[in-house]
């Protein structure tokens, strides 16, 4: 099977048009006319992933986090992002990433989260974009949004919530604002730096906001309207390569897909 089909799957799950202006999804190095040799999953892509593949016979790296963000004047080994380019062109090793058009796919990373929550009733807040793809045959709707709102199973307290957070994504700490004195049943959430989507939880009357940043002065006026939890950012989105995976599996069943065993998060808790 050929790089190509694999990138049409996962394109075809998450189409290119959902992702953010500013974004740069999709194909980022090499050729897709290729056969695959197997898929290595991961969430930033750097030289140590770029090793990684080549040790474990991997012509194709699926990410989420584009390595290039912007375009680049020149290859010469000056930056993290030059070096591993230049690694993966001499490898003979794809790169495709899979952005903010899966961030806000339907059955994408921010319904990961609310799964990995244990949300019920998922739906998106705020505006739902719609993408027809056609191809391969038939033609099909992908519906998308920003940010998501769900229900728990029971109402809990802020304090519960947060310990909750803290076990189901394995962080050491939840930066929160003061804790709510209300039980906390409708949440709303967006992964990675979603912190500018907290007033759509707000006017949908979520009683918690769950993402991956916010910055100090972002949590000021909110106590006792909502809480707000920020988890970190590749804490957020950890389970991204979950869904690589389920897409390659299902629409590509032949392509050896494997998790890298790196943690990539550049930020370290001491």
């Amino acid at each position: 099977m050929k790089i190509k089909a694999v990138l049409d799957a996962l394109e075809r799950f998450a189409p290119l048009p959902l992702q953010e202006g500013f974004d740069n999804a999709g194909l980022q190095v090499g050729l897709t006319e290729a056969e695959v040799s197997g898929a290595l999953l991961c969430l930033d892509v750097t030289e140590a992933i770029v090793d990684e593949a080549i040790a474990e016979g991997c012509n194709l790296i699926v990410a989420h986090h584009p390595l290039i963000f912007h375009k680049l004047a020149r290859i010469a080994g000056e930056d993290y992002v030059q070096r591993t380019v230049a690694k993966a062109i001499k490898s003979d090793i794809t790169i495709v990433a899979m952005h903010t058009n899966l961030d806000e796919a339907e059955g994408g990373v921010n319904y990961k989260i609310a799964q990995k929550i244990g949300l019920e009733r998922v739906k998106f807040l705020g505006a739902v974009k719609e993408v027809t793809v056609s191809n391969p045959s038939p033609a099909k709707v992908v519906r998308g949004g920003v940010a998501i709102m769900g229900e728990l199973p029971k109402p809990m307290d802020a304090e519960t919530f947060v310990r909750l957070l803290k076990q189901r994504f394995g962080v050491a700490c939840v930066q929160a604002n003061e804790l709510l004195s209300r039980k906390i049943k409708r949440v709303a959430l967006c992964g990675g730096a979603g912190a500018e989507f907290k007033d759509l939880a707000v006017e949908a009357d979520a009683d918690a906001f769950v993402t991956g940043e916010i910055r100090y002065h972002e949590f000021f006026g909110y106590e006792q309207v909502i809480q707000l939890c920020a988890i970190g950012h590749y804490q957020s989105e950890r389970f991204t390569m979950e869904i690589f995976r389920e897409i390659i599996e299902q629409d590509c069943p032949t392509v050896r897909c494997v998790m890298t065993k790196q943690c990539t998060n550049p930020i370290h808790y001491l």
